[in-house]
């Protein structure tokens, strides 16, 4: 009976697996990204120095008010000199700062206008502005996946290696700990990895000795040194590494093959991680679609061995 009525009835991440296959076709019309996504993109081509980094993090951080600051005060603002605001300008592809000003004055008035992105200051109380922000986040994201396409090929990729490594460290753990737990459901062999030293470089080391081809590694803030050394192991024993991690420029971004950036919430003490999760789902989703009939049997099977020993309340 058990048995029966788990097949009949599909669990929700079967049914999930069923009708929401992530679709590539571009038939919605094509949203304006926000102001921090046009940034990113404007500035994560070229490799850029650490001081050349701070300017950019500086800029998607404040550009309301950046946009319209003169050479001098952003320079003092982010704790450069003149001379390196005007290569970082040259760096993304600007033939000086006043070039690369009237760009973003142009991203910055579309925000103060109440375009994508735009800020609701003082809106309620402390908890109220946190959730705001984390509204705000999703809204980036969701714009970002006007064009799921490379969340697809990534999601191929992390579907063909096994075994697929799944590396978070200090306050990134939980979200590793939520990719790898959903992720054996429809993958045959996952490995979590949540210590670093020469725990995570056996861990890894090992994978690509087992045939592995892919990491997929989380770096939040506060970025840990251990997770860049952990990723420049898996590079060199051979791996790929796909990063998500709050902004796409930064020492273990550069490392990366591939960079996913979504916002974190920064409003209350600690940070909260609505958008990395969705993007999490969104990863699953794209590595389930990847192989569907390995997945729909793997959950098929789930639910038997689930069913068979009661590990989830009836509702």
């Amino acid at each position: 009976m058990g048995e029966n009525a788990a097949a009949e009835t599909p669990s929700p991440q079967q049914a999930r697996a069923q009708a929401s296959a992530i679709a590539s076709g571009k038939t919605a019309p094509q949203a304006e990204a926000a102001p921090a996504s046009q940034l990113r993109a404007l500035f994560d081509g070229p490799r850029l120095s650490p001081g050349q980094r701070r300017i950019a993090q500086y800029l998607i951080e404040n550009i309301a008010e950046a946009a319209f600051l003169p050479i001098t005060e952003l320079a003092d603002r982010v704790g450069v000199s003149q001379p390196s605001v005007t290569r970082f300008a040259g760096a993304v592809g600007f033939s000086g700062y006043p070039a690369l000003r009237e760009k973003l004055q142009s991203i910055a008035l579309r925000t103060l206008a109440g375009g994508p992105g735009a800020a609701e200051e003082d809106r309620g109380n402390a908890l109220q502005a946190a959730v705001d922000a984390e509204i705000g986040n999703l809204e980036n994201l969701r714009r970002d996946f006007a064009d799921p396409d490379r969340v697809i090929a990534v999601g191929r990729e992390l579907s063909r290696s096994a075994p697929l490594t799944v590396l978070g460290l200090r306050i990134s753990a939980s979200l590793a700990e939520y990719f790898a737990y959903a992720a054996r459901r429809i993958h045959p062999d996952v490995r979590l990895v949540t210590l670093g030293g020469s725990v995570a470089y056996d861990a890894l080391l090992q994978s690509r000795e087992a045939g592995g081809a892919w990491v997929l590694a989380f770096s939040m803030p506060r970025h840990a040194q251990e997770t860049l050394t952990a990723v420049r192991v898996a590079r060199g024993a051979g791996l790929k590494v796909a990063l998500v991690t709050d902004l796409a420029l930064g020492a273990v971004a550069d490392e990366a093959d591939v960079a996913f950036a979504t916002g974190t919430g920064s409003r209350l003490v600690f940070d909260s991680y609505a958008a990395p999760k969705v993007m999490c789902a969104a990863l699953l989703q794209a590595m389930a679609d990847a192989d569907p009939e390995r997945t729909q049997a793997r959950l098929e099977e789930y639910e038997q061995v689930a069913d068979q020993h009661q590990f989830f309340l009836r509702d």
